[in-house]
């Protein structure tokens, strides 16, 4: 009888991450431990442990995977669009879908930014959001030169009113079930925002 071949650790990290990410769309993360990672790979705590040496680790590579996935979706995005307006809204579409697809990835994030302490994990966090918002900034400021939003838009307050309008339609999400598709609205959410910064000719 031949023995199944051990996992790379690598390949291993991936699974527990993949675990976590798979259990936060169903229960808050903050109320999910190791013992739970475990039972769901069918594991034991120990197994976990040899890949990474304890919970906070887990959630720090949760969200080095987060914005490695999210951002490279989002830099896609912008470099196949036609122009910075139309790469603001593949930006907007493609976060939407990445939220659908991985529904335990945005509880994640807002349950980290909740937290009162100043965690690494939530350090880690609001590093993730400084990088997203310094790209929405330079696509704003690239559409601004194009003429294509006014000249006058406060980037600062258009960056926050995009994610704003992320954060709502996972919202509605969550108040819905899993079962609730957000694309749909998705794009009328987005048209609102794009005649609130267009140029008006």
């Amino acid at each position: 009888m031949t023995s199944k071949p051990r996992q790379t650790t690598e390949s291993r990290q991936a699974e527990i991450i993949a675990t976590m990410v798979r259990l936060s769309a169903a229960h808050s993360p903050a109320d999910i431990t190791t013992t739970d990672i475990a039972n769901a790979m069918s594991v034991t705590q120990g197994a976990l442990f040899r890949h990474f040496p304890n919970k906070e680790a887990i959630r720090l590579g949760v969200i080095d995977w987060i914005e490695a996935q999210l951002l490279g979706e989002l830099n896609r995005a912008s470099r196949e669009a036609p122009d910075a307006l139309a790469a603001l809204e593949a930006m907007f579409m493609a976060h939407v879908a990445f939220a659908e697809v991985y529904p335990g990835a945005p509880r994640l994030i807002f349950g980290e930014l909740q937290q009162p302490d100043a965690s690494p994990v939530k350090q880690r966090v609001q590093q993730l959001m400084q990088r997203y918002r310094a790209l929405l900034s330079t696509t704003l400021a690239t559409a601004a030169e194009a003429g294509l939003v006014r000249r006058d838009l406060d980037g600062d307050s258009a960056a926050a009113l995009f994610l704003g309008g992320i954060q709502g339609l996972v919202i509605q999400a969550m108040l819905g079930g899993a079962a609730t598709p957000i694309q749909p609205m998705a794009a009328g959410v987005f048209r609102l925002y794009r005649d609130a910064i267009k140029e008006v000719a």
